[in-house]
């Protein structure tokens, strides 16, 4: 049966789309490339290939910027926005057989414009896969899903349950959904959790995430006792208790970061990304940082814990995972 493969086993390379002056980040656009930059660089540190998604318009810029690294491979191509970890293609495994799978996309239930964004799985990457590309129907994002080893799948009841994903699919039907594509064993819809300013009502990695050791990091709030997400995410925490009894709890201090206008910003420790021995986190300048990269520290005590700082892409609801998505080695051609 193939499965889904849960983000620590090895991995091969990592898919961004780099920002340009027609997508959400025009306002930010310098800042975004620097940030981009930064994090290119950390994961070719990491051992993995980045596959760049470049706008036509901004190929010859973008070559001369990483003209002197040849594991930064460009893939001039058409696309909405960078929030590959919700339209690129995930990786699922049965022994040594490898698949790729696409769900559709549509701008988190509609939102936002998606047409090019769900065609580049097809356009642009699966001719660059040794593996086949299979498309699945459903409207599923990828950063709507968390997995582990044992096949035990965490996602949410806010995001699965927007009629304007799939209607009025019911949540034993997502379990079928995923168990059937992905192989999951056990899928947990939690009932809790949510930042103010998330556009994904509620995407799993930024709430919970699996540890390799049995264990589960999760965006805590108990730093902030009187902040308006303490309820919904100290209920979290209890609910991963009951559901993952045999699971040690991490729990990660909450930051107050706010947009220029005064509106409440979803940062989230939790959006890391784990690529081959470490863990790439997210920071905001706040003063829970440290604390932050000190539990991610504990949680993954066989990662080295790599800051980067995410402070501007918070600017536009979201930060370090779901502006990239790993790709396993034994995939691409």
């Amino acid at each position: 049966m193939h499965r889904l493969l849960p983000e620590w086993v090895e991995q091969e390379a990592v898919l961004l789309a780099w920002p340009h002056a027609e997508t959400d980040w025009a306002p930010w656009l310098s800042e975004a490339h620097a940030t981009y930059q930064q994090l290119i660089l950390t994961i070719l540190q990491q051992h993995a290939q980045v596959l760049l998604l470049v706008d036509y318009a901004q190929l010859d810029t973008v070559q001369n910027l990483f003209a002197e690294h040849p594991d930064v491979v460009l893939i001039p191509a058409k696309y909405n926005d960078t929030w590959v970890r919700d339209y690129g293609f995930l990786t699922t495994c049965d022994g040594t057989e490898k698949r790729a799978l696409e769900f559709q996309f549509n701008g988190w239930g509609q939102k936002f414009t998606a047409n090019l964004d769900n065609q580049v799985n097809i356009k642009y990457l699966a001719d660059r896969l040794q593996v086949p590309l299979f498309s699945e129907l459903a409207v599923v994002e990828g950063g709507a899903l968390e997995i582990n080893a044992a096949g035990v799948l965490l996602t949410t009841q806010m995001c699965l349950t927007n009629p304007k994903r799939n209607g009025t699919m019911t949540l034993d039907e997502y379990r079928a959904l995923f168990a059937a594509t992905l192989g999951v064993a056990q899928t947990i819809v939690l009932e809790h959790g949510h930042l103010a300013g998330d556009d994904t009502d509620g995407h799993i990695d930024t709430l919970a995430r699996f540890t390799p050791n049995q264990g589960v990091v999760y965006q805590g709030c108990e730093n902030r006792p009187t902040d308006p997400h303490f309820s919904g995410l100290h209920a979290l925490g209890a609910e991963l208790q009951h559901h993952l009894p045999d699971h040690t709890l991490f729990a990660l201090p909450l930051p107050e970061v706010f947009s220029a206008d005064g509106d409440r910003l979803p940062a989230s420790y939790a959006n890391f990304l784990i690529l081959n021995g470490a863990i790439l986190a997210p920071i905001y300048q706040q003063p829970e940082d440290a604390q932050a990269l000190a539990v991610l520290a504990d949680a993954y005590p066989e990662f080295s814990i790599v800051p980067v700082d995410c402070s501007v892409l918070v600017q536009q609801y979201g930060s370090l995972h779901c502006i990239t998505m790993q790709i396993p080695k034994g995939v691409l051609a």
